[in-house]
Order: C-alpha cells, then sequence, then structure tokens
C-alpha cells in the first residue's frame, strides 16, 4: 500500500485523512518521532503560507516520502472572517501573538461571545483548509477545500473537534461533531482539500 506522511499529531485529523484515503488503497501515517521535531511558526497570513511552510519544513524530517500539512480554520462573515488563521489559538489574548494552541472549549466560547447578539440569519460562515503536499522541502502542490455553514448559539455533537460542534451543515441537518469520520470526510472541508490531493496523487504516482 502507498503511503503519505501527515504533519500533525492530532488524532482528529489523522482520523479524517485515513478515512478518505482509505478507498485510494493509500496508508495515512503521522511523521515518525513528529513530537521531538522543531515546531514551525505559523506567521503567515493566509492559510496557504501556513500549510506550505509546515508541509516543506517537516518533509526534510522525512527524506524523500510526500508529506501533507494543512491548514484549516473557520471563518464567520460577522466577524470579518475571524478566527480564520488564527481559529486553533482565537481565545488568546492577542491569538496573532500565541505560540501554543489554546483549548477547544476556550476557542468556542470566545466565538460564542462575539456572536452573542448576531441574529440566526447573520451567522454565517465556513471551514476552510488547504493542503500542501511537499518533499524534500519543497512544494509540490496546493489543494483548497471549503464548506458552508452556519455557527449555533450552543455545541451539538460529541464526535469532532475545534469548532465541529457549533458548526451545523444545513444540508445534512447536523453539525460536524455528529458525524462518523466517514460522513465527515464526504462533507468536510477537508475532505474536499483530500479528495483533490487523492486524485493529483493517483496521476502523479499511479499504481
Amino acid at each position: 500500500m502507498r503511503r503519505v506522511l501527515i504533519a500533525t499529531s492530532n488524532p482528529g485529523k489523522l482520523r479524517d485523512f485515513a478515512g478518505a484515503a482509505q478507498v485510494h488503497g493509500i496508508e495515512i501515517a503521522g511523521i515518525p518521532n513528529f513530537e521531538s521535531l522543531p515546531t514551525p511558526v505559523e506567521d503567515g497570513k493566509t492559510f496557504e503560507e501556513n500549510a506550505r511552510k509546515k508541509a516543506e519544513e517537516y518533509s526534510l524530517a522525512a527524506a524523500e516520502e510526500i508529506v501533507v500539512a494543512d491548514d484549516s480554520g473557520l471563518e464567520v462573515d460577522a466577524l470579518h472572517g475571524a478566527p480564520g488563521v488564527h481559529s486553533a489559538r482565537y481565545a488568546a489574548d492577542e491569538p496573532h501573538l500565541a505560540d501554543a494552541n489554546t483549548d477547544d472549549e476556550a476557542n468556542n466560547a470566545r466565538v460564542l461571545r462575539e456572536l452573542a447578539q448576531v441574529s440566526p440569519e447573520k451567522r454565517t460562515g465556513r471551514f476552510v483548509c488547504v493542503l500542501a503536499a511537499a518533499r524534500n522541502g519543497k512544494t509540490l502542490a496546493i489543494f483548497r477545500g471549503t464548506a458552508e455553514g452556519i455557527i449555533l448559539d450552543a455545541p451539538r455533537g460529541s464526535n469532532g473537534f475545534g469548532y465541529d460542534p457549533l458548526f451545523y451543515f444545513p444540508q445534512i441537518h447536523k453539525t460536524f461533531a455528529e458525524l462518523s469520520p466517514e460522513e465527515k470526510s464526504q462533507y468536510s472541508h477537508r475532505g474536499a482539500a483530500l479528495r483533490q490531493f487523492l486524485d493529483w496523487h493517483e496521476k502523479q504516482f499511479p499504481r
């Protein structure tokens, strides 16, 4: 089975990737000794800048392997696109200066506070995921997926991570936290970006 390494220690992300890649005959694995590697500074102003930086730097630790890194987050229209690239650190006093992720519940709580006076029809937003595939320190390709939804006023579901419990997907009348990994890979931003990557991988490296 062909293998692709994912630059993350987040079990939720690894689950998301593995669920979509299985049907393509691709094994998803984490980078060996990932926790001991230096962490790239995610100082890009866009998801693509951060994804490229992570993929290129981490691919240097896995010679000749294809390494995929993602940068993803929630864009809320009523918050002018926030939390955006700061989604994982949004609960910090100054998210753009924070050097570590903040707790999912705290991040969700801040979004709920900031949307407290916003009417339901204006609580629109989207999840964005940009994947970068790199090998030996060079980006090979970039893929972008989005999912449009509505931000609820209270969390629902226990399967997801990040903002999944607040993100209601009207198409199926569920939040992302109410979906199985297989369902989520079908509808999510990360699933959309990953399918693009898998199609590209299939053409570049046929079985």
